[in-house]
């Protein structure tokens, strides 16, 4: 697929500003995109089950929240913002049945569409409009005139124009401001799901970890290792984000350069490359992402234990108590 970016100039927001978009879902995506499209001058409502802990906080923003049902029921464009594991049971019971013909759905990734939980009629539009980047940051960028870069992919073009339609929904969030690339719901979701689990969540939170408690092992002091290991994280992505691996390199000293090269392909090495393959693999061919609906059926027995390993550790606990040294760090938290 050749690259295609599009920006302001590429989108008209006149295509979905005169049309009701429904939100269904107000946690970091969902509260993100109805108040940037509000402010865009969208017609948006917003939908979530009654009582749920995003009611009392879309009515706090100034919105009159109303049911899934309600907010579906002759909507133009409705975007899936609930959580991946969630989205094919409100599928199924209260969007599919209330859904008119010709109507978009839109999804901010790709997993239930890309692994067959989610199977539209054909009779509408399947657009997806993914921000690369959090909600928080989406809702910011915006309110300063700037916007986080999305991806747009179309599924279904039931009515002919669902990409002029994803260009309008970009619009209105900000995405045009920053670039939207032109994907497909595969590439995003294979992409993404590796991406956190290889790299940015899984992968460096795991090399955290590992630098943390060998030092630890080796005698040093828990808060020098958090230092080195964990707080100092920030400082390097933050130049690798501002200007590429060489910025960073350019930044650090040559000592910490050489044993970038040195060490480095020490420490990720061809055992690693050949982990994040399997990884790969398993979200293409769905294992994952079977695995992981599995785990949501059981209860979670795997994630929660996980997570609370993760609370009792040793580098959270030191952690927790060095911050309390950068106040700072709560006015960003």
């Amino acid at each position: 697929m050749a690259l295609k970016i599009y920006y302001d100039k590429d989108a008209d927001v006149n295509n979905l500003i005169r049309k009701k978009i429904a939100i269904i879902g107000y946690g970091s995506q969902g509260h993100a995109h109805a108040l940037n499209l509000k402010e865009s001058g969208f017609d948006v409502a917003v939908g979530l089950r009654k009582g749920g802990k995003s009611w009392q906080r879309a009515i706090e923003d100034g919105w009159q929240p109303v049911s899934v049902k309600e907010a579906v029921s002759g909507a133009d464009w409705v975007q899936i913002l609930t959580p991946d594991e969630t989205q094919g049971e409100t599928y199924e019971n209260e969007i599919k049945p209330n859904l008119k013909k010709g109507a978009t759905l839109g999804f901010a990734h790709g997993f239930n569409i890309r692994y067959g939980i989610i199977k539209p009629n054909s009779d509408i539009n399947v657009v997806m409009i993914a921000p690369k980047g959090p909600g928080h940051l989406v809702r910011r960028q915006y309110t300063e005139g700037k916007g986080v870069p999305c991806l747009i992919a179309v599924e279904q073009n039931a009515t002919g124009d669902a990409k002029e339609l994803g260009l309008a929904y970009a619009k209105g969030i900000g995405g045009t401001r920053g670039g939207v690339i032109e994907t497909t719901f595969k590439e995003e979701t294979e992409t993404d799901l590796f991406g956190e689990q290889a790299v940015l969540c899984g992968g460096v939170v795991s090399l955290i970890r590992a630098g943390f408690q060998t030092l630890v092992d080796a005698g040093y002091q828990p808060q020098i290792a958090y230092f080195e290991c964990l707080h100092e994280m920030k400082l390097i992505t933050d130049l690798i984000f501002e200007g590429g691996i060489g910025n960073m390199n350019y930044s650090i000293s040559d000592t910490a350069e050489y044993g970038e090269y040195v060490v480095g392909k020490t420490v990720i090495g061809e055992e690693s490359k050949k982990a994040m393959k399997e990884a790969l693999n398993n979200i293409q061919n769905g294992t994952f992402a079977k695995n992981w609906l599995e785990e949501n059926k059981s209860g979670r027995p795997f994630f929660n234990k996980c997570r609370e390993e993760l609370k009792g550790s040793l580098i959270e606990n030191v952690g927790e108590d060095l911050r309390k040294m950068m106040p700072w760090l709560k006015k960003q938290k």
